[in-house]
């Protein structure tokens, strides 16, 4: 991919928010089209509901895994030097940061991603939810919160354990990586069959994987490409979230943390209208808990997604596709605490029919 014409055109961060423009619209529009959403795939799991969400959910994770370690192994790409196995990650981070992260989309009713495909869809309780993320997770990654983000960081990091890297720590080759991906894949085709998921939902789900290995290939490309060094990366959305606010007080160049908010957003809004799902729904409709609830939640996401450096798409999915532990610890805790929360709000409502009558929607 040569990208060297467009920096020339554009400038290196102008070509970083194309490149981030391109690959928000596509997750967008696939996120909005699929209802990819890591919550309801946990709810699914749980018997909450139909098979489908964890189905389309499935489908995701495995071909990102699949599709990355591939390109790792074929040398396309190089994620040796990242942010993931660089420097020591933190797993008392990963694990308590996602376990709040996990509680907090229970409360929330959606992940970050999933809220901000919601708002697209003039869902003004997204709007909410999303709000509050944000300056909550601005003030964790560089605001008042940094001191406390920082000492439950440092109890416990990747240094302790010899490193990051999966692979590495359990002596495989890289192509185990790409069995692995393919095993999961295998499972979300039985998943999906038994689930009768359509194969536009199946292929839906499988692209927001695609994305996240279309975005390693990209930064990677960009990063041989440019004079200043940067990281390889993929997707996510709390820290776009975060620094989007630093660039709004602070000022600065876009870069392709904005082109991944601004394309999803985009392509969410484009794909409810074309699909005639665009509808604004509001917290006085019946069944809706408490504006408070959605706050609660909002805030420890935005505090759990930096604290666990990542939310489940760049934790569970970017993290997960190149297997550092951290981000696959990361991502079993947000499943675990969004669990654990289901059981919690599941006994509350049976013992109160007042609780039980009410069906909290999106």
């Amino acid at each position: 991919m040569d990208l060297v014409p467009l920096i020339d055109l554009a400038g290196e961060p102008h070509t970083a928010l194309i490149g981030g423009l391109v690959l928000g619209l596509a997750f967008g529009v696939f996120a909005q089209r699929s209802r990819y959403c890591t919550r309801s795939a946990v709810l699914s799991a749980m018997g909450e509901s139909d098979l489908k969400p964890l189905a389309t959910w499935a489908a995701g994770f495995a071909a990102a895994i699949l599709v990355v370690q591939a390109l790792v192994g074929a040398d396309m790409i190089d994620v040796a030097e990242t942010r993931f196995f660089a420097t020591a990650q933190s797993l008392s981070g990963a694990l308590i940061g996602g376990l709040l992260f996990g509680v907090g989309m229970v409360l929330a009713r959606g992940c970050v991603s999933r809220l901000l495909v919601l708002s697209a869809s003039g869902n003004l309780r997204g709007v909410f939810s999303i709000a509050i993320i944000a300056v909550t997770a601005l003030a964790t990654y560089s605001g008042v919160l940094v001191p406390l983000r920082d000492f439950i960081g440092g109890f416990w990091s990747t240094a302790a354990i010899g490193g990051n890297d999966l692979l590495a720590q359990t002596g495989l080759e890289r192509i185990a990586g790409i069995v692995l991906g393919g095993a999961l894949a295998a499972i979300a085709i039985g998943v999906a069959l038994k689930a009768r998921l359509s194969p536009w939902r199946l292929f839906g789900g499988a692209m927001i994987g695609l994305t996240i290995a279309a975005g390693w290939y990209f930064t990677w490309q960009l990063s041989t490409q440019v004079f200043e060094p940067i990281q390889a990366e993929s997707l996510s959305f709390i820290r776009p979230l975060a620094t989007s606010g630093e660039l709004a007080l602070e000022g600065g160049f876009a870069g392709l943390d904005q082109g991944v908010l601004i394309g999803a957003i985009i392509g969410a809004f484009v794909a409810a209208l074309v699909s005639g799902e665009f509808r604004i729904s509001t917290f006085s409709e019946p069944g809706v808990p408490s504006i408070w609830r959605y706050a609660a939640g909002s805030v420890l996401m935005g505090f759990g997604g930096i604290l666990a450096v990542g939310c489940t798409i760049g934790a569970g999915l970017t993290g997960g596709s190149v297997l550092a532990i951290s981000s696959l610890l990361g991502l079993a805790s947000m499943i675990a605490g969004a669990a654990l929360t289901q059981l919690a709000l599941r006994a509350i409502a049976s013992e109160s029919p007042r609780s039980a009558a009410v069906m909290p929607a999106e």
